[in-house]
């Protein structure tokens, strides 16, 4: 009988050994799991646009205040109002340059925005269209939740002719001109608007006759 009693407490002891290093070895590889999980940058530190001599601009601490992902919406907003505003400017010295001639637009004349009240209205639905299809793809992108350090922002697919960089750098140089002209864009917009209510004048006429 002891001969018997001493091979089943050496099987039960190797169990029990194997249970407690497989214990051991899963709360090892819990606390490692845990220790080498990435930690996300703060979004406002790896944000473009940020350039000297001022920085990373915000006298009134709304990126402060505002969580990572509104702060995305915030800067997503930011750089569609840029890219209108600079399509905008461009708008208001090519009509007035060809105001009276253009084939695409009836012969629209006058100021900017003069030509922009008396657009066609089908010209508003093929925008709105546009538009529409562009914020879905916009509101899908911020819904999915990426990390900050590979969020870029205004990146909807659209690059028809591919003028993308591949190399990071080069991006993120082009991505900082684009935000820095729209922000200039929609200044210069807003004066556009204001100067021309107030005398009824067009841009490229104040222009020639300074």
């Amino acid at each position: 009988s002891k001969q018997q009693k001493q091979p089943n407490n050496l099987i039960f002891k190797m169990k029990f050994t194997a249970l407690l290093a497989a214990l051991f070895a899963s709360s090892v590889s819990g606390f490692a799991a845990k220790k080498g999980k990435a930690v996300d940058v703060p979004l406002k530190d790896v944000l473009i646009g940020a350039i000297p001599p001022v920085g990373f601009y915000d006298p009134l601490n709304f990126a402060g205040m505002a969580s990572d992902e509104t702060l995305k919406k915030y800067r997503e907003a930011e750089l569609t109002h840029g890219r209108i505003a600079m399509v905008s400017v461009v708008g208001f010295l090519v009509g007035e340059k060809v105001s009276g001639s253009t084939f695409m637009f009836g012969g629209l004349s006058g100021t900017g925005i003069e030509q922009f009240k008396a657009l066609n209205p089908c010209f508003w639905v093929a925008i709105g269209c546009f538009l529409s299809f562009t914020e879905f793809e916009r509101s899908a992108k911020l819904n999915t939740k990426v990390p900050n350090s590979e969020f870029v922002a205004g990146d909807i697919g659209f690059d028809p002719l591919g003028l993308k960089p591949t190399d990071k750098d080069e991006f993120n140089s082009l991505a900082t001109k684009e935000l820095q002209n729209g922000r200039l864009a929609m200044l210069a917009s807003m004066g556009f608007i204001a100067q021309e209510n107030m005398d009824g004048k067009g841009i490229l006429e104040h222009w020639y006759s300074s």
